[in-house]
């Protein structure tokens, strides 16, 4: 890896001196290394830790019954697993500070130095400068997630350690080589999904070269789900890359320059790779479980292939090292696309990032996108996972009503609409085409994906595991069973989150920071398709749910639903100031309502959208009761036509003892 970056920063020139505020060779050099060490060891710590989640057994031998208290030791791969993850950690912590202390020097001109005056720019530059505060927030991430690793050994404990593992490349991706181009909410999620697919694939690879001698006769189990692990991790990061790369170009002759060199030398290895994870999945890993002949070649046979694959595997590190020590190198080497903000920038790409874009028309409603690749990247795996789903179903013999398959797709389609389409990209200047998305992200998306049933799916396709390792289908049951899933899904709850979270956002600074911060647009995304998901969910939804209301409940739950949206609709169409003025008043935008009436047509649009799906979950609801109670009524006569009306025969002697204990009662006081 270091001998790749030095060639790498050789080639481009990256390291050379400055002609203007030179920090030094220590800076030139340390900056690039320690960046490369550090994303090195930040795959580790996540690859580490998804094997000990969901990969790995954590104990020998056999299951204990349920409700016997676990006496077993734990699998020496497991152990490993989570012995690498501690010092991945702590390396990820050391090269982030010094990958922070270096970035400073860098940007700043100034050799590392113990001065006052020095220590005082850094300490301004760690909490008024967004780079700064990215680099110390990764630096703390790690730290904590350094010591979540030596204390923690529960499942669900370092499954929350994985989540924050993975929220530290968050920062990374914000202040990435790129992030601040010409679009820059595509640079960061597509950087973002390209270090989380590096983290899974090659964090993965690197794990199983730490365990393999632990492995024992559960190696081609592991090898096999890191495998479809891998398959998913070589497209994420193929596909974010191909993104991120015609992000930085314009034109296919800027491939022939150095930067272009570094990209080209990038697409290259990892297609080798590639057809490495092709030879594991379809050759070397079938051949493990293969019985081996007597006199048979020394290749031959599970203990052959299990020596190739492991050579392989070497090989694979080998590639995989040189391909991060480029990619560090590619963050020094300035881009063909510059980065920098014209300098007669519009008053709305100033503000928003992005250009004005042209008058909204019935048209452009359908022909303006702007796609944001993480919820695409959702759709897409979600997409291909019911499909999965529904094959594994139909070779098994079972049935799945296409219905609940057309309303998914309808689901996800609108989904990719409502967040890459005409609602995101006239969302940014137009108040009332955000309220139109929003309303469409937490009423219309959540119906169609709640009817597709995924998790009944997941359930039905997915197979049981016995060796006490966790899958999806036993997480999806552990989340589902859980005291958090008991409290978001109680249909009260997920009322009052679901309507008083819109008062709270929009009469809140939340707003601002969702419409300035590429971060907090995602989070409102996040938010709002979850909480109208969770609360369509627990009104008509068949998937597991700890508790369920009855039947009144839920639809006087709605009808107060329907009248929250319409008085806030009404309140926002009466208002005479504007919802974040210094946003939407300032975006120099000649066409169309002046600011104050787009915001009114927001409210009406808000009381519209938000009545009509509420009364179709109401109906569904509706007819709901009506088949029980149906299915109710033909149970009971099912059983009195068993029993000879059992049930109306005691209930009919109940009475005549209680006449015939009243007769003899008036004849003793007589």
């Amino acid at each position: 890896m270091i001998l790749a970056l030095g060639v790498a920063l050789l080639f481009t020139g990256a390291a050379a001196a400055s002609q203007l505020s030179d920090p030094g060779a220590l800076t030139r050099w340390g900056l690039p290394i320690a960046k490369a060490v550090q994303n090195g060891a930040v795959a580790a710590v996540i690859g580490s830790l998804v094997f000990a989640v969901f990969i790995l057994p954590k104990h020998t031998g056999a299951r204990r019954g349920k409700g016997e208290r676990e006496t077993r030791p734990e699998h020496p791969a497991f152990t490993q697993a989570l012995s690498l993850a501690s010092v991945a950690a702590a390396v990820w912590t050391l090269a982030a500070i010094a990958v922070m202390l270096f970035t400073y020097s860098d940007v700043s001109g100034l050799p590392l130095s113990p001065a006052p005056s020095y220590t005082e720019g850094l300490a301004s530059f760690l909490t008024d400068f967004s780079t700064g505060r990215a680099w110390l927030a990764v630096s703390i991430i790690a730290a904590v997630v350094t010591t979540l690793t030596f204390g923690v050994r529960s499942l669900t404990g370092l499954a929350l350690t994985t989540a924050l593992a993975v929220g530290g490349l968050l920062p990374m991706a914000l202040v990435g080589h790129a992030a601040g181009g010409d679009d820059h909410s595509a640079a960061v999620n597509s950087i973002g999904l390209h270090l989380l697919g590096v983290c899974l694939w090659i964090g993965g690879i690197i794990v199983l070269a730490v365990i393999s001698k632990n492995l024992g006769d559960i190696t081609e189990t592991v090898l096999r789900r890191f495998s479809a692990l891998a398959g998913f991790g070589f497209v994420l990061v193929a596909a974010s890359g191909i993104v991120n790369a015609s992000l930085r170009i314009t034109s296919l002759d800027q491939l022939n320059s150095r930067w272009g060199a570094l990209v080209l030398f990038k697409v290259a290895a990892t297609l080798v790779l590639g057809i490495f994870g092709v030879l594991h999945r379809r050759w070397l890993i079938p051949r493990l479980s293969e019985p081996r002949s007597k006199g048979a070649a020394a290749s031959a046979g599970p203990l052959g292939a299990k020596r190739v694959l492991w050579q392989f595997i070497g090989v694979e590190l080998l590639i995989m090292a040189a391909i991060s020590g480029v990619a560090a190198a590619l963050a020094r080497t300035a881009p063909p696309r510059p980065e920098e903000l014209p300098p007669n920038a519009s008053p709305a790409r100033i503000i928003t990032g992005y250009d004005l874009p042209p008058e909204l028309t019935p048209e452009r409603y359908l022909t303006e996108w702007r796609f944001d690749w993480l919820w695409v990247a959702i759709v897409v795996t979600i997409g291909a996972a019911y499909i999965l789903g529904l094959r594994k179903l139909r070779r098994r013999g079972d049935k799945w009503p296409v219905v609940r398959t057309l309303s998914w797709f309808v689901g996800l389609i609108a989904l990719t609409y409502v967040t890459s389409g005409a609602p995101a990209v006239y969302g940014m200047v137009l108040f009332s085409t955000h309220m139109l998305g929003h309303m469409a992200l937490t009423m219309v998306v959540p119906l169609f994906l709640v009817l597709g049933a995924p998790l009944t799916l997941a359930l039905k396709a997915l197979t049981p595991r016995g060796d006490g390792s966790r899958g999806l289908r036993e997480w999806i049951l552990i989340g589902v069973h859980s005291r958090y899933s008991k409290v978001i899904t109680n249909p009260i709850f997920a009322a009052v989150n679901f309507a008083g979270s819109i008062v709270i956002f929009y009469y809140s600074d939340l707003f601002g920071f969702a419409l300035r911060e590429h971060v907090g647009h995602e989070l409102m995304v996040l938010h709002f398709l979850l909480t109208g998901y969770i609360f369509i969910l627990t009104m008509i939804g068949i998937d597991p749910l700890p508790t369920r209301a009855p039947y009144p409940l839920r639809l006087v739950i709605l009808l107060a639903t329907m009248a929250f949206h319409a008085f806030f609709g009404v309140a926002v169409m009466g208002q005479t100031s504007l919802i974040q003025a210094s946003y939407f008043g300032n975006m120099g935008r000649e066409w169309g309502l002046s600011a104050l009436q787009d915001q009114q047509l927001g409210g009406s649009i808000m009381w519209g959208i938000g009545e009509i799906p509420t009364v179709l979950v109401a109906i569904g609801v509706a007819l709901q009761w009506s088949r029980t109670d149906a299915r109710e009524t033909k149970r009971k006569d099912r059983a009195a036509e068993r029993n000879n009306d059992a049930e109306l025969t005691a209930y009919n002697n109940m009475f005549a003892q209680l006449a015939e204990r009243d007769a003899k009662s008036d004849q003793g006081e007589r």
